[in-house]
């Protein structure tokens, strides 16, 4: 991370300034090593996000998915828990993120898309859910292909609101598809996700860079929209 993408410092953080915090275009993550100490309030001046139609899915990604099943919001805590793992590079989720995000959950914000393999969770992702924006904030695999999965789900969820059929996923589970094309019947704003910045393994999968100012707008009319409605419980 750039410390000149940091805009400000709290000393605590609450659900109430965290979903306040993403409505501005920023988003938490502790200052400290491990992400310990004082909460830093983050907005990136080039955002990482994934855009309608810019997913990229590898033949070796497809073939993978084959062999795994992905739900919603089933052990949100187990998702959690992995993407925390302390011997991961760059970990930097702490127990205090972990309890306000499960907060965060039980209120019907914070959301998880699991990967299993016969049964066994082996991958997933979490973030949180408003209108038609998606912060996402973590992700893990203990099996190749598991966390780019789990990215493919949550999109083609996203893509099928326009449908205007869905199926309740929240305690739902479904073999992994892969997302289709499919023409937009209402106006509700396009969906947005949000990777806070861009990495090589996000970016082989679609994730783009954008300004500062552009992320603003597509926030902006992002929240008045309705397409993570799929698996928002507010």
């Amino acid at each position: 991370m750039d410390l000149e993408d940091l805009r400000a410092v709290s000393y605590t953080a609450t659900q109430t300034q965290v979903l306040s915090s993403y409505r501005a275009g920023l988003f938490p993550m502790g200052i400290g090593s491990g992400g310990t100490g004082r909460m830093g309030w983050w907005a990136p001046r080039r955002r990482g996000v994934l855009l309608p139609g810019d997913l990229k899915i590898s033949k070796s990604l497809r073939k993978s998915m084959r062999h795994f099943e992905c739900s919603v919001n089933t052990d949100f805590e187990h998702v959690i828990r992995a993407c925390a793992d302390p011997n991961r590079p760059g970990s930097w989720i702490t127990e205090d993120i972990i309890g306000l995000y499960q907060g965060l959950h039980a209120d019907g914000w914070a959301h998880s898309v699991e990967v299993r393999s016969d049964g066994v969770l082996v991958g997933g992702l979490y973030g949180v859910a408003m209108g038609s924006f998606f912060a996402g904030e973590s992700m893990f695999h203990k099996q190749r292909d598991a966390s780019k999965a789990a990215l493919v789900h949550l999109v083609s969820l996203f893509d099928a609101t326009a449908r205007h059929h869905l199926a309740e996923p929240n305690s739902e589970t479904t073999t992994a598809t892969l997302p289709t094309s499919i023409d937009v019947k209402d106006d509700s704003p396009e969906w947005l996700i949000d990777t806070q910045w861009q990495t090589p393994h996000l970016a082989s999968l679609g994730v783009s860079e954008i300004s500062g100012l552009d992320y603003s707008t597509r926030l902006d009319s992002a929240l008045r929209g309705d397409r993570c409605q799929v698996i928002l419980n507010k």
